[in-house]
């Protein structure tokens, strides 16, 4: 009986259902525990490590409780009384895969193995007992189900194992009695083991790890088979939306693999792939309790929500979609491309991490796609594609210890370079002459500027869609004529240009003034992704299709950091990384590994690449000239999962509509800035004014010139002020469009600038502690009520400035919530109002120029934010 994994590819239909469904998966997995009571005590407390403690307790069916000594009457984790917290399934999946938009679906369930059995608590006190423990169980040691164990493990660790089942009995029986079967009916089951051990002082380490389906009828217990029952009613009810379910006993199990072409047209293709003969689960379920009260923070840059309690939270890389939901061009977008809308649930940068209004805290380890249902009041359930599942669990007081404590494991950013946060970097297109044309303007303006980001630097092609970058990285001498004289201009006046690129080659055929074909050579060289067939994988995007470079060819990195090496050459001084989210889950990589998992780890390999260089770059330098630490390089990236802090310099939120819309436009990127920054996405930005303008002929997105003046005030308080035309200029206001705009963009370059010696303490926090530069409140009043209802309506820079943007279309004032906690009181930096008044809400006054900023009244930073912004003759 093999699971299916079904891939449909719709990436070049164009008219369809603009009405997508919810989230396709399983719904909640219920189970009962079961344990011996002879074998098991009533009622035990056992160590891990030197920190941590596990408790179990017989009443009410069972239950383990994790504690850490500091707080030992205070559960960091539970699991639910008389309830299986872990179950498993096999399950067929489809992929939905349309130009970098991805869906996973569960479609027929095999079986589910929902019920559990404790049947052994063991305490592990050296590494001796453990390699015992594998010789003696046989299930243990063998394939799959072994646990590794690293050298400096803290001892002791425990293992808790026993039975998953599904049954299906007649009659009662008390928990103790032994286990009749009905003969007619099927029994599943399956061992499983978890182990926990400490990590660090504030993490503890559990692995859940599943052995073969067991296909058995049973007319008296076996010694490895569960000895305990309890009435079962079947679980067909609770998938009776699923297309088909199929429980029951399966015999077949060594048909030889094959891939069936199900389907093709023009438009859809369909592969289904039958998984290898065997009788591996391949659905874990980790179940434990939850308070109706608690709200769960992160899960890595999301844009619609902060609080994610009561929702269903897939952690899947991909492309966040043209909408996200809001109307009408979430419809428009999927009705000319499949999914291209996107939902609230759809990210470049999701990370399998949550904390809690609790102070609890988990992430899983592995790449493996994952659902993290919250749908439920009392508990919370992880569905993990695969067969086994690792992770940590993590102590901490306060929201910013959690931080610093999963930070401190993922990795943290490196400080950036003064340069790069010192004014603004300016977003332009349109070849030399304009840029030269724009630079006279500012500095008529007197704009504050750190650098020229140059994306069409690679020259610009005209498409059915409109002009379009080729994806060819050399400097096109064309449209850049004089480019090394305007690099040698601009350093003069020691101002950067940063330029573009991204893992992903077009063919340059046609281009007339190419130096290099980049993907004739990647080509040659082996080390594009390939299809089924071996020949490089064709990944449609928008009008043309691209070779993607496969990151784990052991040659691609150096290959690739030779192309980097001659852009720097020339003088660049930083670059967007772009894209890292598309990677296709039917292709073939050089690493053999299941694409799925890979999909997720592409873009942190994708940044390990360009952090590498700037690294082996920056060593290159020592012992040579004298060293200049505004020399170093910057590269900012959009795509990221869970250990992207480690190796990416900084972030961009991607393409924001041009909107005040909530789901993708302004709002949208204030709670990105905010949930990644809870989830170790220390530094942050999106592009001033969106990015994605539509000129359909009857929905049309345009950005106005109000929008992009209140984005620049949103924007003077983030890490970074970058500027970005659009993908569509001529549609939008852009700030060289008039006076008006250019004396804004000067004007909040200068109120960027003004807080300058802020961002760099903040900037050496985060790569020390992995804090954010931009905070919700919740970071620092996790016990104020109201905090946790705040979404985009305001944020804090560190602890000092408190920012309550306008992010709606016409207002002029804004609600100011100045939150329980310090003693101390907030003042308006325009008309030096002072608010003392705890968990108060105020009507502030924000007309455009004058955004509502607070500072702590007395401080030092906010002495001297306002010293700053008289001396730039802002005040």
């Amino acid at each position: 009986m093999p699971s299916t994994f079904k891939i449909t590819k719709r990436h070049h239909k164009h008219l369809n259902n603009p009405f997508t469904s919810s989230l396709p998966s399983l719904p909640f997995i219920h189970g009962t525990l079961f344990f011996t009571s002879s074998s098991l005590p009533s009622d035990h407390v056992y160590s891990i490590g030197k920190d941590f403690q596990l408790r179990w307790n017989s009443n009410n069916g069972g239950s383990f409780s994790i504690l850490h000594h500091f707080q030992p009457t205070k559960p960091i984790w539970s699991t639910i009384p008389g309830r299986a917290f872990v179950s498993a399934a096999m399950v067929d999946t489809e992929v939905e895969e349309s130009r970098g938009s991805f869906l996973i679906k569960d479609t027929d369930v095999h079986l589910v193995c929902n019920h559990q059995t404790v049947q052994n608590i063991q305490l592990i006190n050296r590494f001796e007992e453990f390699l015992c423990l594998s010789g003696q169980d046989h299930n243990f040691s063998s394939g799959y189900s072994r646990f590794q164990l690293e050298k400096d493990t803290q001892f002791p660790v425990l293992m808790v194992s026993g039975w998953l089942f599904s049954m299906n009995t007649k009659k009662k029986t008390s928990i103790c009695e032994n286990l009749d079967f009905d003969p007619k009916e099927p029994t599943i089951c399956a061992k499983y083991w978890v182990l926990f051990d400490q990590k660090s002082d504030d993490q503890i380490g559990f692995q859940v790890k599943l052995g073969e389906a067991n296909f058995e009828f049973h007319s008296t217990p076996s010694s490895s088979s569960p000895s305990i029952k309890r009435n079962y009613k079947g679980f067909s009810r609770r998938v009776g939306h699923f297309r088909k379910l199929k429980i029951g006993l399966y015999w077949s199990f060594f048909k030889p693999r094959k891939i069936v072409m199900v389907g093709s047209s023009s438009q859809e293709e369909t592969e289904e792939i039958k998984a290898k003969e065997s009788k591996e689960l391949n659905r874990v379920f980790f179940t434990y309790s939850s308070e109706s009260s608690e709200r769960f923070y992160g899960f890595g840059e999301q844009f619609s929500h902060m609080n994610f309690k009561g929702k269903k939270v897939p952690i899947l890389v991909q492309e966040q979609g043209i909408g996200r939901g809001d109307q009408p061009i979430t419809f428009a977008a999927n009705l000319i491309s499949y999914r291209a809308g996107g939902d609230w649930s759809t990210t470049y940068a999701p990370s399998p991490f949550y904390m809690t209004s609790k102070m609890r805290s988990l992430y899983l380890e592995g790449y493996e796609y994952s659902i993290f249902d919250l749908t439920k009041p009392d508990k919370v359930q992880i569905q993990i594609h695969g067969n086994s599942v690792q992770g940590r669990i993590l102590h901490g007081n306060t929201p910013s210890e959690l931080i610093e404590s999963f930070t401190g494991t993922i990795g943290r950013p490196p400080q950036l370079p003064e340069w790069i946060i010192s004014g603004a970097v300016v977003g332009m297109q349109g070849g030399t002459e304009m840029v030269r044309r724009v630079w006279d303007q500012l500095r008529q303006y007197d704009v504050p500027i750190s650098a020229f980001w140059l994306q069409d630097w690679v020259g610009q092609r005209e498409t059915i869609i409109g002009s379009q970058l080729w994806w060819n990285w050399e400097v096109d001498a064309t449209r850049y004529s004089g480019w090394q004289e305007l690099l040698n201009d601009l350093s003069a006046k020691h101002i950067k240009v940063m330029t573009y690129c991204n893992p992903c080659l077009a063919p340059t055929h046609d281009k007339p003034n190419k130096k290099r074909n980049l993907f004739e050579e990647a080509k040659k060289l082996d080390i594009l992704v390939k299809d089924k067939n071996g020949e490089p994988y064709m990944v449609p995007n928008t009008a043309f299709d691209v070779g993607m470079l496969d990151l784990t060819h052991p040659d691609t990195a150096s290959w690739f950091k030779h192309i980097l090496q001659d852009m720097v050459d020339d003088g660049v001084g930083g670059w967007m990384a772009d894209f890292g989210e598309g990677l296709p889950v039917d292709c073939t990589l050089y690493s053999g590994e299941d694409p799925i998992s890979a999909h997720n780890r592409y873009p942190e390999l994708w940044a390990q690449i360009n952090r590498d260089f700037v690294e082996e770059w920056k060593s290159s330098r020592v012992g040579k000239e004298k060293e200049d630490p505004e020399e170093a390089l910057v590269f900012f990236m959009r795509a990221g999962f869970r250990n992207s802090p480690k190796w990416s310099m900084l972030f961009w939120e991607g393409d924001q509509m041009v909107s005040w819309q909530t789901n993708d436009g302004i709002k949208s990127s204030v709670v990105g800035l905010l949930s990644s920054g809870i989830s170790g996405f220390a530094f942050n930005h999106s592009d001033i004014g969106g990015y994605c303008a539509v000129n359909f002929p009857f929905i049309k997105y345009q950005r106005s010139e109000e929008l992009l003046l209140r984005w620049m005030e949103l924007n003077a308080f983030t890490t970074v002020f970058r500027t970005h035309e659009g993908n569509k200029p001529s549609c939008n206001t852009q700030f060289y469009s008039n006076d008006r705009t250019l004396s804004h963009f000067a004007r909040f370059a200068k109120v960027y600038k003004a807080w300058k010696f802020y961002r760099i303490q903040l900037v050496k926090e985060a790569s020390s502690k992995g804090l954010p530069v931009v905070r919700h409140l919740f970071l620092h009043y996790p016990n104020d009520e109201h905090v946790h209802s705040l979404t985009y309506h305001q944020f804090l820079i560190g602890t000092e400035i408190l920012v309550v943007p306008v992010l709606d279309k016409g207002k002029n004032s804004v609600k100011a919530y100045f939150p329980i906690g310090e003693t101390c009181s907030w003042q308006h930096i325009w008309n030096r109002q002072i608010f003392t008044k705890q968990g108060y809400e105020a009507s502030v006054d924000a007309p455009i120029g004058y955004p509502a900023v607070f500072v702590k009244y007395g401080s030092s930073v906010g002495e001297t934010f306002l010293e700053n912004l008289r001396e730039l003759k802002i005040l």
